[in-house]
């Protein structure tokens, strides 16, 4: 796999921001076959920063009710990543 397709997307939520805010991490959603260390390799790459550590979490799948009928939502992989004192990742341009 390479860097673009490991990171699916930054997972924006209340508490990911006040991670973010509070703790020098970033939360991401990624492809559930990445490992910590493809993870690490991609975000170096992809944003220019130092990575210190990795955590990953696999949400599970929910299920959901649309009028009458049953569904699922599929699980997911979210990876909590320290960067080094210093780095930042702006996903967002604040004016």
């Amino acid at each position: 796999m390479d860097s673009t397709s490991i990171i699916v997307r930054p997972c924006v939520t209340e508490k990911s921001i006040s991670i973010s805010e509070q703790s020098n991490k970033i939360v991401l959603e990624v492809k559930n076959a990445a490992n910590k260390i493809q993870i690490k390799n991609a975000v170096e790459e992809l944003f220019n920063v130092t990575v210190l550590n990795v955590n990953t979490i696999k949400m599970p799948e929910k299920k959901v009710r649309m009028g009458r009928y049953l569904g699922v939502k599929s699980s997911w992989k979210k990876a909590i990543v320290t960067l080094k004192e210093g780095d930042n990742v702006e996903f967002f341009e604040t004016t």
